[in-house]
């Protein structure tokens, strides 16, 4: 068993910039240790905490597949001390991972169902984690029509560009990409998420949405969910933004009764019209 408290030790292996302006970076990371690798057992839609010696630590979405075997991701954005750290690292740098930690989303619940994946800017990196584990091919089966709706600011914003145009490519998965405002040599959709979203007009029948994103985006993209007859059990949104320690101890993510970090960060619009307090 893990301990929740003592990072395991990982080398990073690769670095990918994943937009123009070079503050977001996926880390690909390798266990020091083999058993640390085997007991790192975890599913779509749950976090870790990473590291630097001196530097503290922060939770970042697992970005990788559990099918993808033999490392693990991470997309970081640099936006503070840690953060800033790691995008100073290499490949051969040592980075602390304590986890994985949360719940994630909720892979039996989904089997047989419509799947529409919703996700703005560089959140999307759990909803690349579950898009990567449905299109295996040992769960492919399991899952009924796929459709991917993602927008950014603009194209140099856009995270796994390889991903999505392998994905684009495929028959069994729709994806439609938007960005904020038109741009020369971009013959994709314009226009900001949510009405892209009404506009691709999923059915909810038989069907889960999950989004992931800004805060903004998650509002608007609700309102459109509903005008399209979704019910709050069939919205399922994550809330990691809100988390620190990542084990319940600083209460820093509670809302009302629950902990982000340890009931969350998925939950079902259902079960966040309940809560207390404000998202």
């Amino acid at each position: 068993m893990l301990s929740p408290y003592i990072p395991m030790l990982t080398t990073i292996k690769s670095i990918v910039s994943e937009n123009g302006v070079n503050d977001i970076k996926t880390y690909e990371l390798v266990f020091k240790n083999k058993e640390d690798e085997e007991k790192f057992d975890y599913i779509p839609g749950q976090f870790a905490e990473i590291s630097l010696i001196g530097k503290g630590e922060c939770p970042i979405g697992i970005a990788s597949s559990p099918t993808e075997k033999g490392s693990i991701k991470f997309t970081i954005k640099k936006m503070g001390t840690v953060t800033s750290a790691i995008h100073n690292c290499e490949v051969g740098d040592i980075i602390g991972v304590r986890g994985p930690l949360g719940n994630g989303w909720p892979i039996e619940e989904l089997k047989g169902k419509n799947i529409i994946v919703i996700g703005g800017g560089f959140a999307f990196s759990t909803l690349r984690s579950l898009v990567y584990y449905m299109l295996h091919e040992d769960n492919r089966a399991n899952f009924k029509d796929i459709t991917v709706i993602y927008g950014n600011r603009n194209c140099s914003e856009i995270l796994y560009q390889d991903d999505l145009m392998k994905w684009e490519r495929m028959e069994d998965i729709d994806v439609a990409l938007t960005i904020d405002c038109a741009e020369e040599g971009w013959d994709g959709r314009v226009g900001f998420v949510a009405p892209i979203v009404e506009a691709v007009s999923p059915s909810p029948e038989n069907a889960v949405a999950i989004v992931c994103g800004p805060p903004i985006m998650i509002k608007t993209t609700e309102d459109v969910l509903d005008k399209l007859n979704f019910q709050p059990e069939q919205i399922l949104e994550s809330l990691e933004m809100r988390m620190k320690c990542g084990i319940g101890k600083c209460g820093r993510c509670n809302i009302g009764e629950k902990f982000v970090c340890i009931d969350g960060p998925v939950f079902s619009q259902a079960e966040l019209r309940k809560m207390h307090g404000d998202r």
